[in-house]
């Protein structure tokens, strides 16, 4: 009975890691979301900066919280909450930073500040 019961588990957290993983699932439609888009990326800082041309960024979304992972050695973008303004365009709330994220199932563009910093990046999926 236990070995029936973790193979059920097992298939269930496939299939939703599977559908929150699609390349059609479109971030702006769900709650939880994570995809890799690749393109330019960048980051500056005091007397820091990167600029990739074949770059990625790792994005996943839980409810209304995005985390970027960026490649490159450039710094992860954590904890960003943003409100829609529309259907693929975010808008920075709180005072986690200022910027704007447009993203949607083939797209990413990131222009955003924090604490000096400020990460970019115009991706495809």
């Amino acid at each position: 009975m236990k070995w029936m019961l973790r193979i059920i588990s097992v298939l269930f957290i496939s299939a939703v890691l599977f559908s929150a993983c699609s390349k059609s699932t479109d971030p702006a439609d769900t709650d939880i979301f994570a995809g890799t888009f690749r393109g330019k990326v960048g980051y500056t800082a005091s007397g820091v900066n990167i600029s990739k041309d074949n770059g990625s960024v790792f994005v996943t979304k839980v409810g209304t919280r995005y985390d970027f992972r960026f490649s490159d050695g450039i710094p992860d973008l954590t904890g960003v909450e943003f409100e829609k303004k529309d259907d693929n365009t975010m808008v920075s709330i709180g005072s986690s930073g200022t910027g704007l994220i447009t993203i949607n199932k083939d797209k990413l563009i990131i222009g955003f500040t924090r604490d000096s910093k400020t990460w970019s990046a115009d991706c495809n999926r």
